[in-house]
């Protein structure tokens, strides 16, 4: 009884890499944003009032993307913290320490690379909190992995585990998963690093129409003024809409690139 208390106390602190709750000042980023987007959007399309009434879809689908944001920004941290931990415990286990005492001391250099706040640093903590209350390394990494929701800790934890519980060579094990983690996350980098001046392309065609829309206006008042406010304008002005939107949801596709 007393093992099973500690057990679901223990899953209490154990944080879930697959969710994400929005601050107060994400919040209010997303709602201002939103309401300047659809305040554009509503005048350059339809130049009525009425374009706000998709304020509530408009931050619906920025707060999805902001926690995406986030949840990804803390997953790819969580797994480079991950690789230098394994690197750490590898050397350790090289020096004739255990596993349990490598992940122990692995504890102290990622506090020293990334601070105490780190998702790492806690997640090593609960180890080390776990091992006190006589829980054995594989199910914690275990945990680890499931909860993380990242590819290369969830391989990772369930050869280890294997390993562990069949005998195998942990040293080489955990050697050869760091060196294959850390290069599939250096292959990451240079593909972000060519695809950088893309993206920013991108980001600038994406307001390529509102600022042509702009000059027009400016350069020759009136000359939009015939697609609004009759049905064959609104017609046109939406099928553009929906090209406009398809044509930037197609970019990020063409521009998230996973290994």
């Amino acid at each position: 009884m007393w093992t099973s208390w500690k057990r679901r106390d223990t899953d209490r602190e154990k944080p879930e890499y697959d969710t994400y709750t929005l601050t107060g000042k994400e919040l209010l980023f997303c709602l201002g944003k939103g309401i300047f987007v659809t305040g554009v959007f509503a005048y350059v399309f339809y130049r009525s009032f009425l374009g706000a009434a998709a304020l509530p879809l408009v931050l619906w689908d920025l707060f999805r993307r902001e926690k995406k944001a986030k949840i990804r920004q803390r997953k790819e941290r969580l797994c480079l913290q991950f690789t230098d931990t394994v690197l750490a415990v590898s050397a350790g286990m090289q020096a004739g320490r255990a596993a349990e005492n490598a992940f122990l001391e692995a504890e102290k250099e990622i506090r020293t690379l990334y601070g105490k706040d780190c998702e790492m640093a806690k997640e090593l903590a609960l180890l080390r909190k776990g091992l006190k209350n006589q829980f054995p390394l594989e199910e914690l990494l275990r945990s680890l992995g499931e909860r993380s929701h990242v590819e290369e800790i969830r391989d990772f934890t369930e050869v280890f585990a294997a390993a562990k519980r069949l005998g195998g060579n942990l040293r080489e094990i955990i050697g050869r998963t760091a060196q294959m983690t850390q290069q599939r996350i250096e292959v990451e980098r240079e593909i972000e690093t060519l695809l950088s001046a893309k993206k920013y392309e991108q980001k600038v065609m994406v307001w390529i129409p509102f600022l042509l829309f702009g000059y027009m206006q400016i350069s020759s008042p009136g000359f939009f003024d015939i697609l609004y406010h009759n049905a064959a304008g609104i017609l046109v002005m939406s099928v553009c809409l929906l090209l406009y939107l398809s044509a930037c949801a197609l970019g990020e596709r063409f521009m998230d690139i996973r290994v």
